[in-house]
């Protein structure tokens, strides 16, 4: 499986776009990547590093999209999102303007950053606004393509980026305009995620197999507008859904879920997993937040397993 760091992928296609769009703009507030500095150096007058203003950021973007520009603004996500709240709905969505908002430091990535930097809130926050398309990146190839979808969306669009090392899943191509994909057969048993995570429910359902229990995974990559049609075809299918989240369980993925079995009479037992509705004071490894609240490793298998001999 070939890993390269996500952002690199991602900052390469937009450096390849933006060679050939001088109207593509990349604001920063005082964040780095290496393909980033690579598009700095050789557009310096489609970037600019704004500094830590992140509310400033998204105003000076709103401005430049007003003049015509497709712009993508960069920082850590829970500073792009939750501290820009009122920016964001009022000087991006009310207007449809084409900002995409990318947020690095998803989940628990920036984990010995502490609460400042915990990310798991962002993605409900960002579902609530208006017009605000939602891609969580869960491997290489969805992140490469998501460049392209964000910029033909020609509206506010968030890019949970993560950071480090993915995998590329080009096999399973992701069909942006489906916004989810089977990455295991589906079976009257089926596990949905998204994101970084998305690797350990995998590990979770090979372990699972060993056990004597089949499950199918579903990648939900494009997370607004959701797949309702979809998802609600699978859902009825299944018996049994347990949804993995590395954001808050409250107005996540688990929630859109609920929305879907709720508002379309599905019949099928349904768990959610994701991080707690809590303030995180903790420190540590991305790991160690994994293990603490059953997101991957021994800890998410057992969880899985007991909901599912029930």
């Amino acid at each position: 499986m070939n890993q390269l760091d996500i952002r690199d992928v991602f900052f390469d296609r937009l450096y390849e776009l933006g060679s050939q769009n001088s109207n593509i703009i990349i604001i920063s507030a005082d964040m780095d990547a290496f393909s980033l500095r690579k598009f700095a150096t050789d557009f310096p007058k489609q970037y600019m590093n704004i500094g830590v203003s992140e509310q400033n950021m998204i105003n000076v973007a709103a401005g430049l999209a007003i003049a015509g520009k497709i712009v993508f603004c960069y920082s850590i996500a829970s500073f792009a999102t939750l501290r820009c709240l009122e920016q964001i709905k009022v000087n991006i969505c009310s207007m449809n303007l084409p900002v995409t908002i990318v947020g690095a430091g998803a989940g628990f990535s920036f984990g010995y950053d502490g609460p400042t930097h915990h990310g798991h809130q962002d993605v409900s926050s960002m579902r609530l606004m208006p017009e605000m398309n939602i891609i969580e990146l869960s491997s290489n190839d969805v992140a490469e393509k998501a460049v392209d979808y964000a910029i033909e969306t020609n509206s506010p669009c968030y890019i949970r980026l993560d950071k480090g090392l993915f995998p590329n899943w080009s096999h399973i191509e992701p069909d942006f305009k489906k916004g989810y994909r089977i990455i295991r057969p589906l079976s009257d048993i089926n596990l949905i995620s998204n994101g970084f995570i998305l690797r350990g429910v995998i590990d979770a359902a090979e372990r699972l197999n060993e056990r004597g229990v089949i499950v199918g995974i579903i990648d939900i990559f494009r997370f607004k507008p959701f797949p309702v049609d979809a998802i609600t075809d699978i859902l009825a299918s299944s018996k049994k859904i347990v949804s993995i989240e590395e954001s808050c369980k409250t107005g996540g993925l688990g929630t859109a879920l609920s929305e879907v079995i709720a508002q379309n009479d599905v019949n099928c037992f349904f768990k959610v997993i994701g991080a707690p509705d809590k303030q995180f004071i903790e420190y540590g490894e991305r790991e160690w937040f994994h293990e603490k609240y059953a997101l991957s490793g021994d800890s998410l298998v057992e969880e899985i397993f007991n909901f599912l001999i029930k």
